[in-house]
């Protein structure tokens, strides 16, 4: 069963000055909203979406799933008038409006602006997976919750604190810093950056195969590691039949177990260093 709620927030946002002043300021737009999932009584999936903005998500005692979503103040207030605006009222434009889809357990919420930040504040049940996403100007945030767990930031850090269950975390230009408090058995996670830090801290038990690669920058770790040669093999491509150029290329990322190998953990940077942390269990 499909149900859809969509939260038209421009008649709210959008506040007309009662002043002639051109640089009044232009006070942020909050709204919250509760959503169910169809069957509470299984875990359901968060999708969450925006192009700029901060995406929090906390754990909570209850079953349903509530949002807070915060549209920052326009960032064009500062810009100056154009010469044919003499004697007119600027009218501050707000959010462009939030869209909730739910249906069979998976929750779809997306942020409909394109040129201005939102940040949304989530509280979702203990066991929930989480699909958050966002572009520009923001943090993803994550704690206290179970579940499976996919997370883009273009242009931001991730941060996760005291996690249950896998991860797969990707951020172009930021840190990606995940504390996990228990693993899923037999499930690869990866942690992966272009330009940032990748600090993990797993608990004491975890078994994995570690697959770790920086180009600029070095690899710490508190478990006991045991190195092994990389079985990679080269990679050969010869395209000069069609003009084109013979290419070899070797994996350079150090492998090592720990607690005895398990699934494969990869953690890659090309700029910045890589900590993998023994958890306090």
């Amino acid at each position: 069963m499909k149900r859809i709620l969509t939260m038209s927030l421009i008649a709210l946002a959008i506040a007309i000055l009662v002043t002639a002043s051109v640089g009044a300021q232009q006070q942020p737009t909050t709204d919250r909203f509760n959503v169910q999932f169809t069957d509470a009584n299984r875990p359901g999936q968060v999708r969450v979406s925006v192009m700029t903005g901060s995406i929090t998500v906390r754990s909570h005692t209850g079953r349903d799933v509530i949002i807070t979503s915060s549209g920052r103040s326009d960032r064009r207030r500062s810009r100056e008038a154009p010469p044919e605006a003499g004697g007119l009222r600027r009218l501050e434009i707000g959010m462009a409006g939030l869209s909730v889809e739910e249906d069979n357990n998976v929750m779809t919420i997306r942020a409909n602006t394109m040129n201005r930040a939102v940040d949304m504040e989530i509280q979702v049940p203990a066991r929930t997976n989480l699909k958050l996403g966002t572009m520009n100007d923001g943090i993803l945030t994550v704690e206290n919750v179970e579940g499976d767990f996919e997370l883009t930031n273009h242009n931001g850090d991730i941060v996760m604190n005291n996690i249950a269950g896998s991860v797969v975390a990707n951020s172009h230009n930021g840190d990606v810093k995940v504390s996990l408090r228990q693993v899923t058995a037999e499930k690869p996670m990866s942690f992966i950056s272009y330009n940032g830090r990748i600090d993990v801290t797993l608990p004491q038990s975890a078994k994995a195969n570690l697959k770790m690669r920086t180009d600029n920058g070095d690899i710490y770790s508190d478990f006991e590691v045991q190195l092994r040669p990389s079985s990679t093999q080269p990679v050969v491509q010869d395209r000069r039949n069609n003009s084109g150029t013979y290419r070899v290329q070797i994996d350079r990322s150090m492998i090592g177990a720990i607690n005895g190998g398990g699934p494969e953990f990869n953690l890659r940077t090309y700029n910045g260093d890589i900590f993998v942390r023994k958890g306090a269990r």
